[in-house]
């Protein structure tokens, strides 16, 4: 199994990038439809496709803000797209060595008198909180190692104006943790899992646990969060041949299972002849599942979602690489040294650590936000530029 499985981060295999399947539209009828896009924006949306797109997606994000809280400008970009949703990466260790998330060295810890104590993470939560943020994602590393996670939520979750508490976690620690969790104010639940077979799991993150994230998984639904999203990372030669397993967990379970494409990060190693393109992920599931029929996204969702007939869960795509979702963006991150980010794949970083340290109040923190979020580009770079442009490691962003 091993020796198989190591030919995976070799293996010459290519791909074919075909567009994706939309919401009430023939195979036909869309094919003319990609032809007409590809001609218009080249593949991607144009900045001027993106202010289109961010109208629609401004108006539907202030439907769902709290009549009494204050949007601030802070929080909008110069394309008009409402940045609702903020991920708070709490750690940068973790108890998995996952191989597209770090390389095989590991990676170099920030000394810990550099990372956010839980003071200065709800003092800044607080703020973006108060300025419009409805959303906060915990992320990692992995957020369960940190012995006050239950505090932490806690106290996000009275922050007024928060309307969800998620967190994305790998599920090895979670079990014993999640009924004080949820009872701390924990809202929804990620659980990481790239694959069903055991052996193949602990190849992939460099140690066992298989066991233990199943076990998260059944407890995440017994304690009644709904859905359980799994997300998946799929990989050609890895775990590919997995994709209708994972779909099968969808049929009795309110399991949202979340097919990711495989992203490029500094040291996982990322080669396109390891891409599963969403185009092929569908086929595969359609093939198998000839009912999976697309719901009715949120203009700020991340994921292409679907139904099948006769399943109480989900299918959903995150297809960053072939088919980005930038113009409906509404995601900032608070990286655990205190850096800010805008784009998930942009090498652009501003400290608000720093002068939070410095003593900086509320209105000059809000100033350094609004001018980074100002600065946010129309969409990310193409895969192969992301492959080249200097990043973190994903373990360093947060999940």
């Amino acid at each position: 199994m091993r020796r198989h499985l190591s030919k995976f981060f070799h293996s010459p295999i290519g791909f074919n990038l075909s567009n994706s399947f939309p919401l009430n539209c023939d195979v036909g009828s869309y094919c003319a439809a990609s032809s007409t896009r590809q001609a218009l924006f080249g593949g991607h949306l144009n900045e001027y496709a993106t202010r289109a797109l961010a109208t629609t997606s401004l108006a539907s994000v202030s439907e769902d803000l709290p009549k009494d809280n204050s949007i601030s400008d802070m929080l909008v970009d110069s394309f008009g797209r409402l940045h609702t949703y903020l991920r708070i990466s709490l750690t940068e260790r973790c108890n998995l060595r996952c191989q597209y998330c770090m390389p095989a060295e590991g990676v170099e810890l920030t000394p810990s008198p550099q990372l956010l104590t839980s003071t200065e993470i709800l003092r800044l939560a607080n703020l973006f909180v108060s300025s419009g943020v409805t959303k906060i994602r915990l992320t990692g590393g992995e957020p369960t190692v940190r012995k006050d996670i239950e505090d932490i939520c806690l106290e996000l979750s009275n922050l007024k104006g928060l309307r969800t508490l998620s967190m994305t976690t790998n599920g090895i620690a979670l079990m014993r943790k999640l009924p004080k969790l949820k009872d701390c104010g924990l809202t929804s639940i990620n659980i990481s899992l790239d694959t069903l077979v055991p052996a193949k799991f602990e190849f992939m993150t460099r140690r066992k646990g298989h066991e233990k994230v199943m076990n998260s998984i059944n407890a995440a639904i017994d304690l009644g969060f709904n859905p359980v999203k799994v997300n998946c990372v799929v990989m050609r030669g890895f775990n590919d041949d997995e994709i209708c397993d994972f779909v099968e967990l969808t049929r009795e379970k309110p399991i949202g299972i979340r097919f990711i494409e495989f992203m490029p990060f500094d040291g996982n190693v990322w080669n396109v002849k390891k891409l599963v393109p969403y185009s092929e992920m569908l086929d595969t599931v359609m093939k198998q599942f000839p009912s999976l029929k697309r719901v009715q996204d949120h203009p700020t969702d991340t994921a292409k979602n679907f139904t099948i007939d006769g399943h109480e869960g989900r299918v959903s795509f995150i297809t960053s690489m072939t088919e980005h979702f930038c113009a409906g963006c509404n995601r900032l991150r608070l990286l655990a040294d205190g850096n800010f980010k805008v784009c998930l794949f942009g090498p652009s970083e501003d400290s608000l650590r720093d002068p939070l340290r410095c003593g900086a109040d509320d209105h000059e923190l809000g100033t350094i936000i609004g001018a980074a979020v100002k600065k946010k580009k129309a969409s990310h770079a193409g895969m192969f530029d992301i492959a080249k442009t200097a990043n973190r490691p994903m373990i360093h962003i947060g999940g």
